[in-house]
């Protein structure tokens, strides 16, 4: 079976985390290529294809991973938005972030997420979770 490799997403305003997590996923020996975006605004705009990212190829990111806490637009903004649209409704979001607050987990389960995940204070944890999550959202699933 031959599919085009997508994207992945990684919306993540901490440089350190964003570079973290790029490092994991490329450990894992992942084909998708790594898009980083800083902030919720730059994230609607990859999966929207407008703004600086008007002229991307087409088609939706494997799996997006989903910081919360990000300026100018958050991450529960952007789940929101995804989930309203009709094209966008069903690609995997994954949230990494490091809030541990019940609304959080809350919001994002009821927006509809497909994962929660807390980053671990431990490097190696977290590089381990970055890694299990690129293998499985961008190789193993598909979309339905």
């Amino acid at each position: 079976m031959n599919r085009d490799i997508r994207t992945i997403l990684l919306a993540e305003d901490s440089a350190a985390d964003a570079e973290m997590a790029i490092d994991a996923l490329r450990e894992a020996k992942l084909a998708n290529p790594v898009v980083h975006v800083e902030d919720g605004v730059e994230a609607l705009d990859y999966l929207f294809a407008r703004g600086a990212f008007e002229g991307r190829g087409k088609g939706n990111p494997a799996v997006v991973l989903l910081d919360i806490k990000m300026p100018r637009l958050d991450g529960l903004e952007v789940l929101k938005r995804m989930r309203a649209d009709d094209n966008l409704r069903r690609v995997p979001v994954v949230i990494l972030s490091s809030s541990r607050e019940e609304s959080d987990l809350v919001a994002s389960w009821n927006l509809g997420v497909n994962a929660y995940v807390v980053k671990p204070v431990d490097v190696s944890q977290f590089f381990q979770a970055v890694q299990t999550l690129g293998q499985f959202w961008a190789v193993l699933n598909e979309a339905p």
